[in-house]
């Protein structure tokens, strides 16, 4: 039993000699931690605009709900249907009903320029032509400010995205789209999701406008009950007058949201990859120059019995040291910097502008520590191991 505790013993001795060394190499030492603290922040900010986007297209959809297009097509931009067709689909199996008639909201989807705030330049921003049961269809719409646009009147409500994004978009504003003014009489939030980047309209008078006489791009439905929606689905596939793709409303913002995140995070990992390399040379070079600083020392305690082992785990344990401070003040800044910051980027798939704010999980943060960890050890094995094959003899001539 003596022989571990002995040996733990020796590390302890070792890595305090170690750490209490840190002040006399703070230039290099504050180097490396800047360095994986730089690595973590990037890794951990990129992917959290990942995650972000990912969050705003699964908060769009809702269990008991669907959207209907045409067959083949991926998005609401290539799809299109015909009045008769979507009354069809409004009285199908599965649609949840209320005096009112079908849950169901045939809608026009049309892209309008907007400048952005902060940079002036022109953006894609979703213009959607609806139905009344629009509002019931998707039930996580509120009204955060003024009145619903009025039907049959060329007014719209924005989303809050787009009103913090956007130039123009405020309450009490007008959009020019086309040859028309459009007031702005209300603004509303959607739990975060995408519809928060767009504006709404009565889509008869969006068609008017656009001249795209009495057509649609796709049908959003609510169902009975998200069992309902197998029902639903085979009774609109199956039907000879139509041609159409049923999807569940998470299946397909899910779908939306696979090219941008893919990108995103084979872009922040590859980045941050490329700074971890520098952050690793860094660490080397610290931990070198600390296994130079204490040759003599090193050499004193191998001469009074301490093994090799003890002098390699010692100066592993101050290069993970190292390495989780400089995780943890990255992690820190990025949660303090990212967390909650909203901006906008271009969905590939609609061509839109989707606006949604960074989202700084707490599995983020473990994984921008892990790298930190794994910075370290990198950077601390090479030099634990040349500290450990210093010849005794020859550094104790130096004293």
């Amino acid at each position: 039993m003596s022989g571990p505790i002995n040996w733990l013993s020796q590390v302890a001795s070792v890595s305090k000699f170690g750490l209490l060394s840190i002040p006399q190499r703070r230039g290099s030492v504050a180097a490396a931690v800047i360095g994986i603290a730089g690595v973590v922040a990037v890794l951990v900010g990129v992917l959290s605009m990942g995650v972000g986007f990912e969050k705003a297209m699964t908060a769009s959809g809702s269990p008991d709900a669907a959207i209907v297009l045409r067959s083949g097509a991926d998005t609401e931009m290539v799809s299109g249907f015909l009045r008769e067709s979507t009354r069809i689909i409004a009285d199908a199996p599965g649609v949840e009903r209320t005096a009112a008639g079908p849950l169901a909201s045939a809608e026009l989807f049309v892209i309008i320029n907007l400048p952005k705030r902060s940079t002036g330049t022109d953006a894609n921003v979703p213009m959607r032509g609806v139905e009344p049961a629009a509002l019931q269809v998707r039930d996580k719409l509120k009204l955060v400010d003024g009145r619903m646009f009025e039907w049959g009147k060329n007014e719209v409500v924005a989303g809050i995205g787009a009103a913090n994004e956007f130039g123009g978009v405020q309450l009490g504003g007008k959009l020019r789209v086309g040859q028309r003014d459009w007031p702005i009489v209300g603004i509303f939030s959607a739990a975060g999701g995408t519809a928060e980047s767009e504006i709404w309209c009565d889509a008869s008078v969006l068609q008017a406008a656009y001249k795209r006489d009495d057509t649609f791009q796709s049908v959003q439905v609510k169902l009975v009950s998200p069992g309902a929606f197998q029902e639903f689905k085979d009774a609109l596939t199956t039907d000879p007058r139509l041609n159409v793709k049923v999807l569940r409303q998470a299946e397909y913002y899910a779908e939306q949201s696979t090219a941008v995140t893919r990108l995103i995070t084979t872009l922040g990992v590859l980045i941050a990859f490329l700074m971890a390399i520098g952050a690793v040379f860094g660490a080397l070079n610290t931990m070198y120059s600390s296994v130079s600083a204490r040759t003599r020392e090193i050499a004193t305690l191998r001469a009074l019995g301490f093994g090799s082992g003890a002098v390699v785990v010692s100066v592993m344990i101050e290069s993970l040291a190292l390495g989780v401070l400089g995780g943890g003040i990255g992690a820190a800044l990025a949660y303090f910097t990212f967390n909650g910051l909203q901006t906008a980027t271009m969905n590939w798939q609609s061509f839109s502008q989707v606006t949604f704010a960074f989202a700084v999980t707490p599995d983020l943060l473990v994984r921008g520590i892990v790298w930190a960890v794994l910075i370290g050890l990198i950077g601390g094995v090479f030099p634990a191991i040349r500290g450990a094959r210093v010849p005794i003899a020859a550094a104790l001539r130096e004293l």
